[in-house]
């Protein structure tokens, strides 16, 4: 069941500890939390389902799903992440399995869950086509495929673009995260073994952040991605302040009334019939 082309070990090290920095899970609950929600309403989860949440995080989605009823499955590369989970879920009531694994090289079997789902998560995996084959493969005949994934042109891919310039080379044959909130790049990676494919944007209302700079220290001691980009220039002040300039106009050209909105793609798909 692993994929004999999944990517060095070294890579995906770097990645359990680029997401184990600051405070992603006070991302995801302060900031993102009505995303997981909206993603398991729209794949119609529902009790019994046999769910798994790929690149889970802290069970932004997994949760929400297991409060269906669902039998869930949360996995995540980052063991931290998981075990935040594990405590959220406790306090919340709801039993679900947390299980490390790589969203390249799946761990379950072909067909195993009813519904494969991913919010902003697997959009993170640095070979789109790898992850795009686990989660089919996992997914039954007829059963659903459901991913939330920040767009390029929204405010979260625009992040993504202003930090490139200062952020650490990518690997060789990494490709950038937000294409997955490009529909037409969704339905190329899925192929026609999938159909009923229903692909929207929508927007995320996020008040948390009343001036830019609130939003730009936020992300700079909680979202590992930022955290990695600020330590590569950190003994450059110069690089440092533009940066910080860069996040800060971002943010300011979308703050309106101590509110942005986030626009991401919520896609759905059914997994073809077998043959």
């Amino acid at each position: 069941m692993s994929n004999e082309n999944a990517a060095p070990d070294g890579l995906k090290a770097k990645h359990r500890a680029m997401w184990a920095l600051g405070d992603y899970p006070s991302v995801a609950t302060h900031v993102i939390h009505g995303l997981g929600g909206e993603l398991v309403r729209a794949c119609g989860v529902r009790q019994g389902d046999r769910v798994l949440d790929v690149a889970a995080g802290s069970g932004n989605a997994a949760i929400p799903a297991a409060l269906t009823g669902a039998d869930v499955v949360a996995s995540d590369l980052t063991p931290e992440l998981l075990e935040v989970g594990r405590h959220l879920a406790e306090t919340q009531g709801v039993r679900l399995d947390w299980r490390e694994a790589d969203a390249e090289a799946l761990p379950f079997a072909d067909g195993e869950f009813d519904t494969v789902m991913s919010c902003v998560g697997v959009m993170f995996a640095p070979h789109h086509q790898q992850a795009a084959d686990e989660l089919v493969r996992v997914c039954r005949p007829g059963g659903t495929i459901g991913l939330v994934n920040w767009t390029p042109e929204g405010f979260i891919g625009q992040m993504f673009a202003t930090m490139r310039p200062y952020a650490p080379p990518p690997p060789p044959g990494a490709q950038p995260p937000p294409l997955w909130g490009d529909p037409e790049h969704v339905r190329a990676l899925l192929g026609d073994r999938v159909g009923e494919v229903d692909a929207r944007r929508q927007r995320l209302r996020v008040d948390r952040f009343a001036r830019p700079e609130e939003f730009r220290e936020f992300f700079k001691s909680t979202y590992g991605p930022t955290i990695v980009t600020y330590r590569f220039i950190s003994e450059d002040p110069e690089r440092v302040a533009a940066l910080d300039a860069a996040l800060d106009d971002l943010a300011a050209r979308h703050l309106s009334d101590g509110a942005m909105d986030w626009e991401y793609l919520l896609i759905t798909a059914r997994r073809a019939a077998a043959e």
